[in-house]
């Protein structure tokens, strides 16, 4: 009976969510709809959100200002990477509800699904969005309206597997904008660093998203919906080393032109191993296999925050 039970809690699972994810198997029933349409069942992309801007913070520690290493600015970044993830996926699921049916790996999300309506996702996503708000308030005027100036970025990224082969690229220039905001937080303004992190940061989005690509590239050829994982084809691994390769060159140019010595640059070379142990162990014709390299990304991201952060220190 138990194991009946179990079933029936976790028959809408999502498909690229751990069979041990907290939502699942802890949360309430009754929210268990809105903290899966928030992908909160699969925090990986609050990770990959929240970096950008922990690297960002990292970098202008580096280039010292007056108040040093912000932790109390990192805490609000975490939140706001929180909520506006959920909302950006509120918002993606509201705009791509009919696609999502098409799709095995989606089907089950909670508006294709029934478990949410349209009107109860457009009220949940206000509510995101209000706490986003809230959090971005909390900084300096340049920093208010550069975060209020990615919301357009985030508002025509749904639409854009639609028209172009390369929604990994917009989802780049919405992702990292966090590389711009930690930098303009502490300093008021943006100076070359925090645009070469945000350069190499989408970058880095690119080829991480390529592969998590990888997953439905039977489907979306189905279904007429574009990716670079599909446009790449036999090439994905050579070209998302490009990518790769570019992401590292353009944040250690930002981290020396912040005045980032030697220490910086060994420390960045375990980022560098995780990014060529990606590339190179990718099986293209393995879902599983992509999944658990796109997840090894949220380790590149702390690796190059605590490259940033061990130079502040020493």
């Amino acid at each position: 009976m138990q194991t009946d039970n179990k079933k029936n809690q976790n028959s809408n699972r999502i498909a690229d969510a751990s069979q041990k994810n907290w939502v699942d198997n802890y949360a309430p029933t009754s929210w268990r709809p809105y903290l899966r349409l928030a992908r909160l069942d699969r925090p990986i992309g609050v990770w990959l959100l929240f970096w950008p801007c922990a690297m960002s913070l990292g970098l202008a520690a580096v280039a010292r200002p007056p108040n040093g290493f912000n932790i109390y600015a990192l805490v609000l970044f975490f939140i706001g990477a929180l909520v506006m993830r959920g909302a950006g996926c509120t918002f993606n699921d509201i705009v791509d509800k009919d696609i999502d049916e098409k799709v095995a790996r989606t089907r089950l999300r909670p508006l294709p699904s029934g478990q949410v309506s349209k009107k109860q996702a457009v009220l949940f996503l206000v509510a995101q969005a209000l706490i986003g708000l809230l959090v971005l308030i909390q900084f300096n005027t340049y920093t208010i309206w550069l975060g209020v100036a990615s919301l357009g970025l985030v508002a025509i990224y749904p639409f854009m597997k639609r028209i172009t082969w390369w929604p990994q690229l917009f989802l780049g220039l919405a992702f990292s904008w966090g590389a711009l905001i930690g930098w303009s937080a502490q300093f008021g303004q943006l100076f070359l660093p925090p645009i070469l992190l945000y350069a190499g940061a989408i970058l880095w989005t690119i080829g991480y998203d390529t592969i998590y690509a990888v997953q439905d590239i039977e489907d979306d050829a189905l279904i007429g919906v574009k990716s670079t994982a599909r446009l790449f084809g036999k090439n994905t691994r050579g070209l998302v080393t490009l990518f790769y390769g570019g992401a590292l060159g353009l944040w250690l140019w930002a981290g020396m032109t912040a005045g980032a010595g030697i220490i910086f640059q060994v420390a960045m070379i375990v980022p560098a191993l995780i990014l060529i142990w990606q590339v190179a162990s990718l099986d293209l014709n393995s879902p599983a296999n992509a999944l658990l390299r796109f997840h090894a990304n949220n380790f590149v991201g702390l690796a190059v925050t605590l490259a940033f952060w061990v130079e502040f220190k020493f």
